[in-house]
């Protein structure tokens, strides 16, 4: 696990204001590179590519095909969008039926990545757009170069703000274990959401083994997705949120839902979440032009309005989010990941019957 602030490790964005403002050049479709170029003219031929991603909901999974299709006239994307552990299951089937659909899988989980790797699944393509990368994207992608961090997710905490007041809201991860807050909790599942894997994984080692059952006594309402609970949170079934992606819940804030995120003083859990392409692919040339396209400039642009995190130097962080270099960062390590998420699903299913 890395304790630590985003002023250690993203030293590469030093400098760069919050309302920095990135140059309309970098984003214009008129300004590919020359390795865009090439794998642009190869692509149309394609005319498509499919992507399975776990990491962003629907709209803003939609809004990254559209703008690439924007960037790149005349390759469609297929958004084939679900939780990563249902996208995984849908690949695996896939591969078994010998039957080619994805061209660039997308996940929360590590572990999935590490997978295809070890399995020769994935394509050995760096692409030439990593060079503007944070330095802790690329310290959390592949060294090898078969998979790169496309999403980088802060898990946290959060509330109704018409029904827990700032003074009464939980402030660190163990306080959701206080029996004020019983039938008050909805988070999402680890046997779904890649994400709520890596945060049991956490809090297991940051709060001993028996955060989980000690959790199960304040009857949560166990969802799949990570951002299940912003809509339960805004249907007003629950009043707090366990495991929250900032990205998604500062967007229901901005739609005027009444939520607030919650930084836990004991650490906010970052979740790098990577991106391959497919070795055997249907569009190969498209595969490798959507990595360079979610490793660009572009897309990080696109995300942000999204509130998602800027990946790269160029592009500033998102509104509305506390900086990073500001809070206490939690990160698992890779093989923390690989090791304890599958445990960790089935102690879940064992501890809330689910």
């Amino acid at each position: 696990m890395i304790h630590g602030t985003r002023r250690r490790v993203l030293k590469g964005a030093a400098g760069l204001g919050v309302a920095a403002i990135i140059p309309s050049r970098l984003v214009s479709a008129q300004d590919l590179t020359a390795q865009e170029k090439e794998l642009h003219a190869a692509a149309q031929k394609e005319g498509e590519v499919t992507w399975y991603t776990g990491q962003m909901q629907a709209e803003p999974s939609e809004a990254i095909g559209a703008a690439f299709t924007e960037r790149y006239p005349g390759v469609k994307v297929n958004v084939v969008r679900s939780t990563s552990q249902v996208a995984f299951q849908r690949l695996s089937q896939d591969m078994r039926a010998r039957v080619q659909q994805c061209d660039v899988f997308s996940s929360t989980d590590v572990s999935h990545l590490s997978f295809l790797k070890e399995r020769g699944q994935l394509l050995d393509y760096k692409p030439a757009n990593t060079d503007g990368l944070l330095d802790i994207v690329r310290q959390a992608s592949d060294p090898d170069g078969f998979y790169f961090v496309t999403y980088l997710a802060p898990y946290l905490m959060g509330r109704r703000t018409d029904r827990v007041s700032d003074v009464d809201a939980p402030k660190s991860w163990t306080d959701l274990l206080d029996p004020r807050w019983k039938g008050q909790i909805s988070i999402g599942h680890p046997g779904f959401s890649g994400a709520i894997g890596v945060w049991a994984v956490l809090m297991k080692k940051l709060h001993g083994p028996d955060y989980l059952r000690r959790l199960e006594r304040n009857s949560p309402q166990i969802g799949r997705s990570s951002a299940d609970p912003v809509t339960v949170l805004n249907s007003g079934e629950r009043t707090i949120g366990a495991a929250m992606p900032s990205a998604t819940t500062l967007l229901s804030i901005s739609r005027g839902n009444p939520l607030k995120l919650i930084y836990p003083t004991d650490g906010t859990v970052i979740v790098p979440a990577p991106s391959g392409a497919i070795r055997e692919a249907k569009n190969p040339n498209g595969a490798k032009l959507f990595m360079e396209f979610m490793t660009g400039p572009a897309y990080s642009t696109t995300v942000r309005k999204f509130f998602a995190e800027s990946l790269r130097t160029d592009v500033p962080p998102p509104d509305g989010a506390e900086p990073l270099d500001k809070i206490k960062l939690l990160m698992a390590s890779n093989e923390e990941v690989e090791k304890g998420v599958p445990e960790i699903r089935e102690e879940w299913r064992d501890i809330f019957g689910v």
